[in-house]
């Protein structure tokens, strides 16, 4: 199952167009806008999806998270990956 969440180290995820990550208090924090789909978006995948510019890479998207939050990087690129192809299967992200 591991290697279903394999993304390569260069790509550069981004949110599709109509597609946004938004803060809005009426769901209670942060949330990704999509046309007739909301998903509450938890402390961790605000992080990680605020870094989905289409600019940074996944392994520069890992390399910054790792050096923020000061935790392993085997760990932040494993669990960046499951959620970043998690958003991708949905149409959420492109990678």
């Amino acid at each position: 199952m591991a290697e279903e969440h394999a993304i390569a180290g260069d790509f550069k995820p981004r949110l599709p167009r109509g597609v946004r990550l938004t803060h809005n208090e009426a769901q209670g924090g942060w949330v990704l806008l999509a046309p007739e789909q909301i998903f509450k978006a938890d402390t961790i995948a605000v992080e990680i999806l605020k870094r989905c510019t289409g600019e940074a890479t996944l392994s520069a998207i890992v390399e910054d998270l790792a050096s923020a939050f000061n935790a392993p990087r085997e760990r932040i690129h494993a669990d960046v990956s499951e959620l970043l192809s998690g958003l991708a299967d949905k149409k959420l992200l492109e990678l």
